[in-house]
């Protein structure tokens, strides 16, 4: 599922960035039901993978208390406008996700 993640960083004065992202997942509990009392299967993000040019900067394990659409921000150190960032996620399916941004 490719650009199944927005990336926005944007680099500031003192060598960091804060990078924002929209990851497009329906991430369901596997506890709701639906309309005929069916419940609905678990599907949810279990990894998430930043890199940056090409060097791991953050890994983070995700279970089901995670929102819908998650985004999650965070702060990056000795970062520079024109860095590429590439976001990959893993569902408890084996679906995967990508996205890649360029710090502004």
């Amino acid at each position: 599922m490719a650009d199944a993640v927005l990336v926005r960083a944007r680099a500031t004065a003192d060598g960091r960035a804060v990078v924002r992202l929209l990851m497009a997942h329906e991430m369901e509990t596997g506890l709701r039901q639906d309309a005929s009392g069916q419940r609905v299967p678990a599907w949810y993000i279990t990894e998430v993978v930043v890199t940056l040019a090409g060097q791991p900067v953050l890994q983070a394990q995700w279970g089901t208390a995670v929102s819908k659409n998650p985004s999650l921000q965070f702060t990056l150190r000795d970062v520079q406008p024109g860095d590429r960032l590439q976001v990959a996620w893993l569902d408890n399916r084996g679906r995967r996700g990508t996205g890649e941004g360029v710090v502004a």
